[in-house]
């Protein structure tokens, strides 16, 4: 095709076989649009697009996406908000024919019809990726998905528990909850998970498996990537992988102190037994 269309936040440029969508980086775009940079849609990674009357004098162009087609919208689940759609450009009232233009020549090469992908076409994220959550840190290096627990935080059913490292071979997939809804998440999806275990699933302030979001802790910018990016990783390791040996990371010993300080808190509160107290001490002691 050739067409570039410049939107508002985003330029969308239309090639034979995919369109490049190259996000703007200034401080009034959103911030999930910044963190992706860069994304190239292959077309039979769309399935349909749409041409609609825009508020305040714009009209608005949207690829509609094939279900499982890219791993960012898969973990959105439906999630999110329109105005942080990657999949949608809008353009001054005044390109509408440019942009008609641009969605019949798009819709003359698509050739799917919304089945599912088998696999993702969208590239994910690139790792290393982190953010902070409100009761720990998550971090992703492409292998290992690990979370370090925050003293201020997290709850003593987590420190019990140890801070978490999952390889992407001993997960069937993630759970995000939108930060701004009232019980935002992040949980991994455990390949050994059972179907009773499925049934009584603990609440993510109590699984170590998962993180929680609140105010100012894991915004979609941050963590949506994240769980696209695990995402995708999960679902190239397929179910027949064996999880990877994860090696042992010596720690600060001023932050081991720290962690048993916070463990004797919670063994003076009742929250922590003599027996889990002494476990988990020697535990965080071995890590020096």
């Amino acid at each position: 095709m050739g067409d570039v269309l410049a939107g508002f936040h985003a330029v969308w440029e239309f090639e034979s076989d995919s369109v490049l969508i190259r996000f703007e980086r200034g401080i009034r775009s959103p911030k999930l649009f910044q963190a992706l940079g860069d994304r190239r849609v292959p077309l039979e990674a769309i399935a349909g697009v749409t041409l609609t009357q825009g508020r305040r004098g714009t009209v608005v162009l949207r690829a509609v996406p094939r279900p499982g087609a890219d791993p960012l919208m898969e973990a959105a689940a439906g999630q999110l908000k329109e105005a942080v759609d990657p999949y949608r450009l809008v353009l001054p009232a005044d390109r509408h024919s440019l942009a008609e233009h641009c969605a019949d020549e798009l819709r003359s090469l698509i050739t799917e019809d919304g089945t599912p992908a088998e696999r993702f076409l969208v590239a994910p994220p690139e790792t290393p990726l982190y953010f902070k959550a409100y009761d720990g840190k998550a971090s992703f290096d492409g292998r290992v998905v690990s979370f370090r627990w925050s003293w201020t935080g997290a709850s003593s059913a987590k420190w019990k528990a140890g801070d978490q490292s999952f390889p992407v071979s001993a997960l069937s997939g993630v759970e995000w909850s939108s930060p701004e809804a009232l019980d935002g998440h992040l949980r991994l999806l455990r390949r050994d998970a059972t179907a009773a275990d499925a049934g009584r699933q603990v609440p993510p302030d109590q699984d170590p498996g998962a993180v929680v979001f609140g105010l100012g802790y894991g915004p979609v910018h941050e963590s949506l990537p994240f769980a696209a990016a695990v995402l995708a990783a999960v679902r190239t390791a397929g179910p027949s992988a064996v999880p990877a040996a994860i090696p042992a990371a010596r720690r600060d010993p001023a932050d081991i102190a720290e962690r048993i300080r916070h463990l004797g808190e919670l063994h003076k509160a009742g929250l922590v037994t003599d027996e889990e107290f002494s476990t988990k001490k020697a535990e965080l002691l071995a890590e020096l």
